[in-house]
């Protein structure tokens, strides 16, 4: 971030800055600036704004990096709260040992979409699952599975009659 800070943004001493620190967002001021660290000075704490009231698990089978990419992005953008690449057998990225760089990367482009939301909240990849291990998932309250079939039901009918406070997968 101070690299980010520092050498893209272009900021320097007094310039101010948001923060999130411990899920509060902070207007600030640069004290101090490197490389390395970036020294702030809290102006004002900023008004909250609220994460939804449910929470969200987006399980996703891996896809190609930029649609992938893509995908995280909007995500956190609508406010997940985690999310679980699936490696099924028709996926045209499979689970191998590059894996754990791309989670990585799809935490990192979370963390990105979070800021550019303003969101306090930086949703979580999980390791990639199989949907043997996905099925034993029983941490949810609901579990829904959305598809293209026309005679499914609609997802907004859906979501209407879930309590405040479910976890959804």
């Amino acid at each position: 971030d101070s690299y980010h800070i520092n050498k893209v943004m272009r900021m320097g001493i007094d310039d101010q800055v948001e923060v999130v620190f411990d899920k509060k967002c902070y207007l600030t001021k640069i004290i101090d600036i490197d490389l390395d660290s970036t020294l702030v000075e809290i102006i004002s704490k900023m008004d909250d704004k609220p994460e939804m009231n449910i929470s969200v698990t987006l399980v996703q089978s891996l896809v190609k990096e930029q649609k992938m990419d893509f995908i995280i992005q909007k995500a956190t953008e609508l406010g997940v709260s985690s999310i679980i690449p699936l490696a099924t057998t028709r996926s045209v990225v499979k689970k191998n040992d590059k894996i754990d760089k791309k989670i990585i990367r799809w935490q990192r482009i979370a963390k990105e979409a979070s800021e550019q939301s303003k969101r306090v909240v930086i949703p979580n990849i999980e390791s990639v699952m199989s949907v043997r291990e996905l099925s034993l998932l029983d941490n949810y309250d609901v579990k829904i599975l959305c598809t293209v079939r026309e005679n499914s039901k609609n997802i907004k009918n859906i979501l209407s009659n879930i309590k405040t406070g479910a976890t959804m997968l």
